[in-house]
């Protein structure tokens, strides 16, 4: 069975709220989200309700405050559960929106955009299989962006503001 435990306080203290699937708006079980146990699943967490704002994946493991899960801050408004998926996993990225320019088709994780293809920024995406997380800075670091199964034109429709990727990689579901 799949379940997050989001605590207010750091180090698991303080009131806590367990969940078991998505939801779109945690504001009524707690204020702010300083520590976080994951029993089982992916988790994608989102800073804002209705799945807006900074993304953090998260796997089975625990994160006694926000800064292990790389978080800008304490708030944390909306989770949704990452399906089930075991390969293959394919994604087409492109150096030019519109899905124009150089193509490279990848099914691994990709820990340095730049010492691997020469250029930083990626403009649009086509994800064929799988789900993926794109990150700002190499080595999964940065700010990330969830991205599942389809067509992204633009690096906006991922929800970036600039299309500087430093990394990205697979989201292999965690047992």
């Amino acid at each position: 069975m799949v379940k997050i435990i989001f605590y207010e306080d750091r180090n698991f203290q303080g009131r806590s709220y367990e969940c078991d699937s998505d939801c779109s708006d945690l504001t009524s079980y707690f204020s702010r989200c300083n520590s976080i146990r994951v029993e089982n699943g992916n988790w994608i967490l989102y800073e804002f309700t209705n799945y807006r704002g900074r993304q953090y994946f998260l796997k089975r493991g625990e994160y006694p405050d926000f800064q292990q899960w790389m978080g800008y801050n304490d708030s944390i408004r909306s989770c949704r559960l990452t399906p089930q998926h075991r390969g293959p996993f394919t994604i087409r990225i492109y150096e030019k929106e519109d899905f124009r320019g150089h193509m490279m088709e990848l099914t691994e994780d990709c820990p340095h955009v730049y010492e691997r293809f020469n250029y930083h920024d990626i403009h649009s995406a086509h994800v064929q299989d799988g789900y993926w997380v794109f990150y700002e800075e190499p080595n999964y670091r940065g700010r990330q962006y969830y991205l599942r199964p389809g067509e992204y034109r633009r690096y906006t429709d991922w929800g970036a503001t600039n299309p500087r990727i430093g990394s990205f990689r697979r989201v292999q579901h965690s047992y």
